[in-house]
């Protein structure tokens, strides 16, 4: 398995897949998605290490910073599909 590691809020274009569980990089959030299990084998504690590390590194990069009480989430801009 991969150990992929996305650098919380640096960019908008990481997004890893660990299971069925999908973690998006933004500049103002991180999206968190899907779903995962967390087995009793080797297998399910290297998705929880994954998982763990890249929560860790999100709270190290919120609490580094002087954060308000609450930001407007942009929507996303929706374009006109260029192959319709």
């Amino acid at each position: 398995m991969s150990k992929k590691i996305i650098s919380p809020f640096q960019n908008e274009s990481e997004t890893i897949q660990i299971c069925d569980l999908t973690i998006e990089n933004r500049v103002d959030r991180i999206s968190i998605y899907g779903g995962i299990d967390i087995t009793r084998d080797k297998e399910g504690l290297e998705n929880l290490r994954q998982l763990k590390a890249i929560l860790d590194l999100t709270a190290v990069e919120m609490e580094r910073t002087e954060l308000p009480d609450k930001i407007a989430v942009a929507e996303p801009e929706t374009v006109k599909n260029p192959f319709a």
